[in-house]
């Protein structure tokens, strides 16, 4: 591989989720989502003996898992907000097993959820630097996300401003439909106008349309230099106009532009222990990244100026329970929305309300934690959220995706037609409707 070469990975195995019951009891929290909120099951089969000895002989006994608690830790996502029922894990280790379980669960109408299961993103990285290469996409999960995760909900994280999302950095995949069906697309040509790009499709599909099973990457060239400096301001518009000189300034060499407001520090300095980079305390911070080709930076100290930024995920669920949302709101309205809501909650009932993220793409993530699910603060933030960003022309999905429990709120962001459309798609691609079901689509 060579400088601006082409990583091109198979996740080496995927964790296929078969449904059973959709409301089984005895698990601890959080509640399960069918219950809280009161989900109707789908015209879904349930897992037999029959299917459970299937996979056992296509996979072996130790890839196939029925035990309640190991299924437990599939169920529940990593911040415990939602809780399924599977009755069984499956890990296939080729595109043939995906090929021949989907076409086995699609003809017994058994419901599939898609985790990527081995290929990290910061795994990615280490073997790509090896090369003189870097991935495009960076994002302060790095250590946990997985490749397939992202494809799957287009992630753009830090680097986007420079890179662009993975439309662009996806040359090719290889993806299997529900009805068994291998889509070769992994064409590692960076032009390639042959038609319809069915790429596109599943990069951003949430794992409704098909399972990612192979990938190439366009991995940019590592730079031999990264600066970074972090910012103490004292009000959202000196952070914009910052922001403005910078890309004014810096032009191509701007890699990254990163917005943290005083509580998200908070979550670094008090629940972290981290130590700010400034002496004295202010309302917002920034972190702008150049890459060049002039060596001279401590990298450890800029490690560590990171690292303030990427573990605020982690760190707010110090906190208790945290509504996290993902939105992309116009630089002008940006910060807005963290005052609306200051105004608007019962502050009484919460921890705090932090706002951080990637001003280069107007990537707002919003944090509002409680000391446990609060059902009132909930209805406090929704539609609200929802709807104030829908006025500013923005999205209710940045980058983390539709998921759940956002299909209600679809329409605020794509028309009718659109999401007519889109349906349509589904429809042709997985009638039986069997790939990530209650996601994505209302």
């Amino acid at each position: 591989m060579k400088p601006g070469g082409l990583l091109r990975k198979a996740d080496k195995i995927y964790r296929l989720i078969c449904h059973g019951d959709l409301a089984r009891s005895g698990s601890t929290m959080p509640d399960l989502t069918a219950v809280r909120y009161k989900v109707k099951r789908g015209p879904f089969g349930e897992i037999t003996g029959t299917h459970v000895n299937f996979f056992e002989q296509l996979l072996g006994h130790n890839r196939v898992i029925t035990d309640p608690n190991e299924c437990d830790a599939y169920n529940v996502d990593w911040v415990k907000t939602v809780r399924g029922s599977s009755r069984l894990v499956l890990k296939p280790k080729t595109t043939d097993e995906v090929k021949e379980i989907l076409k086995f669960c699609n003809h017994n109408r058994l419901a599939v959820c898609p985790q990527s299961g081995n290929t990290g993103l910061v795994v990615l990285e280490k073997h790509v630097e090896q090369y003189g290469l870097m991935m495009p996409l960076d994002l302060g999960a790095k250590g946990s996300c997985l490749i397939g995760g992202n494809i799957s909900t287009n992630a753009g994280g830090q680097r986007l401003l420079r890179y662009g999302n993975l439309h662009g950095s996806v040359l090719g995949l290889e993806a299997v439909t529900a009805d068994g069906r291998v889509i070769d697309s992994i064409s590692t040509l960076k032009k390639n106008n042959t038609g319809y790009h069915l790429k596109n499709l599943f990069i951003g599909s949430e794992g409704t349309l098909g399972v990612v099973t192979k990938v190439a990457i366009q991995c940019p060239t590592r730079p031999s230099s990264q600066n970074v400096a972090f910012v103490g301001l004292n009000s959202f518009d000196k952070v914009l106009k910052t922001f403005v000189l910078a890309r004014e300034k810096l032009a191509e060499i701007l890699s990254a532009c990163e917005v943290i407001d005083s509580w998200s520090m908070g979550i670094s300095t008090d629940l972290l222990y981290l130590k700010s980079p400034l002496g004295q305390k202010h309302q917002f911070y920034m972190l702008i990244e150049t890459s060049g080709s002039n060596q001279e930076h401590d990298e450890d100290k800029l490690m560590s100026f990171f690292e303030i930024r990427e573990r605020l995920g982690e760190g707010c669920l110090r906190d208790g329970y945290c509504f996290k949302y993902d939105v992309s709101l116009p630089l002008p309205h940006f910060y807005k929305l963290i005052e609306a809501l200051h105004e608007r909650l019962d502050t009484s009932r919460i921890v705090r309300i932090s706002g951080f993220g990637h001003l280069g793409d107007g990537n707002l993530h919003v944090i509002v934690a409680t000391p446990e699910y609060d059902l009132e603060i909930e209805s406090q933030l929704e539609p609200f959220l929802f709807e104030y960003v829908s006025e500013q022309r923005g999205s209710v999905s940045a980058e983390h995706g539709i998921g759940f429990k956002k299909t209600k709120y679809l329409s605020y962001s794509k028309d009718k037609s659109a999401i007519q459309l889109m349906k349509e798609i589904k429809s042709l691609m997985d009638p039986n409707g069997i790939l990530n079901p209650y996601k994505v689509l209302p």
